[in-house]
């Protein structure tokens, strides 16, 4: 057998759904866990300069995103074992349907394996789904806080004072940041215009649309994942019943 034979070979074997799925995994847990992670330090030093006066007020918040943080860097190393347990399987189920010779075949333990990866796969899809839907709620209140701002803004240059205006405010209470009891717990006026002509204030909006595109993308790859093992465990299971050497 030559090299060009060997070299068709080898790709032959490759599980490209699988390998797709993981590198997209790769690329959007980095994109969540980094931007998700600078994206919760900068709010906590936003709700601390502009919403809340009293440390007790953000204490919990505070408290939360010190754990979530940790939380992400768990995410980070499972996700990372977890994606390369799922390609090594695709290259053994993908070796194990397209290997004609040898001794080399699929067992019921194989298979029962094969099946533990499907199931587990669609539960982490199912609860990164969730995850999914709250990486959008901080992307909803800085993009209400963006349009206030944008108002703010109009208002600004056919009014003299942006005092008169102090009525257009931004309340973190509402999205359940700060307690109701924390004062002030919103932002309005010029309080308000303020955080909109920081750079932190856009950076970390764009940090969390990252973390939210991020988990976008981890989702895709897990249904990939599950497309792709579920695939090769029908195969396995068909040339079980025929009896054919896999």
């Amino acid at each position: 057998m030559g090299c060009y034979d060997c070299c068709i070979r080898c790709f032959g074997v490759v599980p490209y759904p699988s390998l797709v799925a993981t590198l997209l995994c790769f690329a959007g847990m980095a994109l969540f866990c980094g931007c998700g992670h600078e994206a919760l330090a900068q709010t906590e030093v936003l709700v601390e300069t502009y919403f809340a006066r009293n440390i007790q007020d953000y204490a919990v918040m505070a408290s939360f995103i010190k754990y979530f943080q940790y939380v992400i860097y768990g995410l980070a190393s499972f996700f990372f074992l977890y994606g390369i347990l799922l390609l090594a399987e695709g290259f053994y189920t993908t070796s194990a349907i397209k290997q004609t010779f040898g001794e080399f075949r699929s067992t019921k333990c194989a298979r029962c394996l094969s099946l533990t990866f499907i199931i587990m796969t669609y539960v982490l899809a199912v609860i990164w789904l969730a995850v999914f839907a709250f990486t959008a709620i901080p992307v909803f209140f800085f993009f209400n806080m963006a349009q206030t701002c944008h108002n703010i803004n109009i208002l600004a240059e056919s009014s003299p004072s942006i005092n008169q205006h102090g009525w257009i405010c931004s309340d973190a209470r509402q999205y359940g940041l700060l307690p109701w009891n924390a004062m002030p717990g919103k932002a309005c006026g010029m309080t308000l215009a303020s955080i909109c002509k920081t750079s932190e204030f856009y950076v970390t909006y764009d940090l969390y649309i990252a973390a939210f595109a991020g988990a976008g993308v981890v989702l895709l790859a897990l249904f990939l994942y599950v497309a792709a093992t579920t695939y090769n465990y029908a195969v396995l299971r068909f040339l079980g019943r025929k009896g054919l050497r896999c």
